[in-house]
Order: C-alpha cells, then structure tokens, then sequence
C-alpha cells in the first residue's frame, strides 16, 4: 500500500506550453499516459502542511518522463505547479545519445523544460557542452546557456556568453563575445552559427580569423576546421607577415595555399612593394604565383619614388627563389597591354617585366614614349633603374622619332637600335643594319634652317643637351637641304607615325585601350629559319 501510495502521489498528466522565445511555435501535443514516475529514492518525506504540500526525496533518487530518466541525491515535487527541483550530482539521460548533469535542476512537466545550474555538463554524441546555467526544451530538442558556456566539438572549442546547441540538427548557435579554437585558427565574433557534423562555421558581423601571423576580418563568411578553408563574402581583408589582400569575397584553402577573390580585389605586397589589383584575383602563397583579370592592374613600387603602372585584359604575375635573398619576380600581361610611369609609357599587345633585370620586353606592335621621343619596332626591351629609364634595346623595323614641333620630327630607323639615357634624357643612340637619319639641327635662337639627311650601315649618335652633339658612322650617304626642299621620302622615313593619340597620359588612362589607325600598324618582318635536317 506505501509503495502505491507514492506511485500515485507522482503520477500526472502533463501538458506542454512554449519558450518565450517561441512563443509563435505550437508545442507538441503529449500523450495521455505521459507521466513523472518515481522510480526509486532511500527516503520519502510528505506533510500537506509543510512547503506548500511538496513531496520531499532523497538518496539514490530516480525520477522518468516521457523518455528522460533523472538520477539526484534529493528532489522536491510540487503536485500543484507540476515541477519539481533536484539537488546534487543531478543527471538526466535521453534515449543513448543525450547526457546531462549539474548540481540542482528545476524540472517542469507541462514545458518539459529541464533547468540545470552549477557545472553543468550536456553531452550529446561526441559534443560537450559546459556552462553553470542551461535550460534544456525538450519538445524542441534545444538547450541554451545565457551566463557563458564551451561547446567542445573534438578539436573544436567555441566559447561564448550566449549560445544553443540543438540535439535533432547537432546545429549549434553562439552569439556575443564568440571565440572558435581550432589547432590551426583561432575566430573572434558575435554571431556564429556551427554544424558539429560537417565542421562549418558561419559568421555574422564583425569577426577575425587569426593563424599564426596571418589575419582575416570580415562581416560574413563560412569557415571549416576540417578543410581548413574559409569563404568570406563582406568587406573581407586578409593579412599577412608582408602582404594584404581584399576583396568583396573571397575563398581561401589553407592546406593548398590558394587565395581566391571577386569584385574589388587588392593584393599588396609590402615585402617586394607591388600590388595586383582587379575584379578577380587568385593567388598562391606557397609558390607565389598570382594573375588577376577584368580591369587589371599592376603597381610595381620597387624601384624608387616613381611607381610603374601596367593594365592588360589579363595580368600574371611569378615567384622565383621565396623566402630568399635573391627572390624575384616576373609579371606577363598579355592583350591590350598598357603601362604609365612618369618618364616612360608604353602600349603593347603583350608585355613581361621582370624585377631581377628591371626590364621590361614588349611584343607585337609595341610602342615606348619617354618625354619627346617615341620608339616603335617589333621587340622592345626597356631597362629601367631606381629613379629612371636607363636604357632601350629595339629589335627589327627600329624607329626612334622626336617631335621638335608639329611639322618636324627627328627619326632615326634601322634594324636594330640601342638608346641609353642619363636622368631621363637620351644620351647616345647606337642604331645598327639599314640605318636612315632624318635630323632637323636647331640653331642657338631654336630656329630650324635646315635638314639632314643619312643612309648608313650602322650610326652612333651623341646628345647633349636634347641636341645632337654629333654623329659617328662609317661609309655613309648625306644629304643636306635647305628646309622644307627635302622630298617626302627623304623627310618622313618608312613606317613614320605619331602615335600621340594612343599614348597613356596618366596612371588612370592605362585602362582606355586606343588602337592605331588604319595603315599605320607595323608588319612583321619575315625572319628566315635554317631548315631541319633530315637524317
């Protein structure tokens, strides 16, 4: 009759209500048979007239509803209010997959809405939770801490002062002061959703990942601890030991060390002083290789004050010999190729710069301004130095020609031509096979009276002063004319243009491609090979 009586004293009929923060959810429906059962206590304790009519337990209590099982060295049941609380080393079981233990718990039977406070402990499959306050929804499968909490997720550690762990989805969510440790990152933030099964971490607002010396920072974007890769998707910005890198979004996989970025995308190398920018960017850390398309454009500050600018449909840049002394680096852009520094321009269809030699090769149809002068051929290779243009080697159908006013131009053709320059102004022109010279000497006054003209085999020319000082060629024909008796030929060499209206007039116009005018583009030269030899 006792142990009946205690059976009937702990046997009701429990409905469920809602979490305030779902109040919009209908609760499940219970069924009738749904009961609190005592199953076991050393003592029991009952006066209607003490605590409000509480039943008191304790030693070795167990308690069971609707599936969970409740172990505690004491509880209080209130039959009125249908809750009851426990007291030390409490534990709760659900089904073989859920665990959960503290020191009291405050258990309601109509919410099924398990309360547990001090060095609480939710295990549920391989995830830990810790935290000294969390309610646990059964009929949602959700328990949430409000005072701080760890969800430990095997490698994985997210800390944060508020945060739920749901059991159906193992989907969990942690919001203000959020810290993800894993053994290669470390990410700060406010709001991070987490999957413990497929490792991806979601952020929102304001966060930063840290690994090693590297850091990121964006206002949205996934994160992986098993693929140890991110995608970031708002205001993100990488930055390493010597470099930063931005854009609008961008994936990165640490494992293989590609970068990859879209819309507005920067890459600065601080350690080298140059900076790849454009719509897409992908790079590779491991071996430096980086290429950029759609409004490309490569900013090479290495050699002094004097920054080179170069835009191309598409620009890929090369690293030799990382993490040495000796590293350098080679940038190809190739199609509608322009480049801007303030003492040289150039227009190519494709171009290669290279920071071991400071030279710049460009191919097909190429053209290089510096102050007056403009150098047309088939192949040009501009040498450059810390402050200057130093140099420019001119491979077949060589043309230099220097404006003097709108109807007079110094030229010079040949096949070959080299060109040093000293401050930026031409000092000595070595031209080399076919060479013709088209000179207008300026008297003391500026006044042009007269005009030469030479056909030699090969001509070395000195400057001073942006004058012709003198001229030095073997065996040679001259003409001398009074100006303007010279015929045409004899005036404007073969192939003579002023390509003016193409020429990049500041860093901005290198991506308004300009093409020449009908006629005036430079045929290749037809170069003779020697035949393979049959065996």
């Amino acid at each position: 009759m006792r142990k009946l009586l205690f059976y009937s004293l702990f046997s009701i009929v429990c409905t469920a209500t809602a979490l305030p923060d779902l109040q919009q959810k209908p609760r499940k429906k219970k069924a009738e048979d749904e009961r609190i059962t005592l199953k076991h206590a050393d003592n029991l304790r009952f006066n209607k007239y003490e605590m409000n009519g509480a039943q008191r337990f304790s030693g070795n209590v167990v308690m069971s509803h609707a599936g969970m099982t409740m172990n505690c060295d004491s509880a209080v049941y209130y039959e009125q209010s249908q809750t009851f609380d426990a007291f030390g080393n409490v534990k709760i079981v659900q089904g073989d997959t859920l665990t959960l233990t503290g020191e009291k718990l405050h258990y309601d039977g109509e919410t099924q809405i398990a309360e547990m406070r001090h060095k609480v402990v939710m295990t549920h499959r391989e995830q830990k939770l810790f935290t000294d306050s969390l309610n646990y929804d059964r009929p949602y499968n959700v328990g949430y801490y409000f005072n701080g909490g760890r969800l430990k997720d095997g490698e994985n550690d997210l800390n944060s002062d508020w945060g739920e762990y749901h059991t159906d989805t193992r989907r969990a969510t942690f919001n203000y002061n959020v810290e993800l440790i894993t053994p290669k990152f470390r990410l700060i933030t406010d709001t991070l959703h987490y999957d413990t099964q497929t490792k991806w971490a979601e952020v929102v607002g304001a966060s930063n990942i840290y690994s090693g010396e590297d850091r990121m920072y964006t206002e949205h974007g996934f994160y992986n601890s098993e693929k140890d890769s991110v995608r970031l998707f708002k205001n993100t910005q990488a930055f390493g030991k010597d470099r930063v890198m931005m854009g609008d979004t961008v994936y990165y996989d640490k494992k293989s060390g590609i970068m990859e970025a879209h819309r507005n995308v920067s890459c600065l190398d601080l350690k080298n002083k140059n900076c790849l920018t454009g719509h897409y960017a992908w790079y590779n850390e491991l071996t430096g290789e980086a290429l950029a398309t759609d409004s490309a454009l490569a900013r090479d500050f290495s050699q002094g004050k004097d920054t080179i600018y170069v835009h191309a449909d598409t620009l890929r840049m090369f690293t030799y010999n990382m993490n040495t002394d000796s590293v350098y680096r080679v940038l190809h852009g190739y199609f509608h190729t322009r480049a801007y520094r303030k003492d040289m321009q150039a227009v190519a269809d494709s171009l290669v710069f290279t920071t071991k030699t400071n030279k710049v090769t460009l191919y097909r149809d190429p053209i290089v301004w510096n102050d007056t002068k403009q150098i047309v051929g088939e192949e040009i290779n501009v040498f450059l130095n810390d402050s200057t243009i130093d140099s420019v080697y001119v491979n077949r159908q060589a043309l230099m020609v220097e404006r003097l006013d709108s109807a007079h131009f110094n030229q010079v053709g040949a096949q070959q031509m080299r060109s040093y320059f000293e401050r930026g102004e031409l000092k000595e022109n070595q031209a080399l096979g076919n060479v013709m010279v088209v000179n207008f000497p300026l008297e003391r006054d500026s006044l042009i009276l007269y005009q030469n003209y030479v056909e030699t085999a090969k001509a070395r020319m000195f400057m001073e002063k942006r004058r012709l000082k003198k001229i030095w060629a073997p065996a040679s024909h001259g003409y001398f004319y009074p100006i303007g008796l010279a015929p045409e030929d004899r005036t404007k060499l073969p192939g003579f243009a002023w390509f003016d209206y193409i020429r990049p007039l500041s860093p901005e116009d290198v991506f308004h491609w300009r093409s020449k005018k009908a006629g005036t583009e430079l045929k290749p030269s037809i170069r003779r090979e020697a035949p393979l030899q049959k065996l």
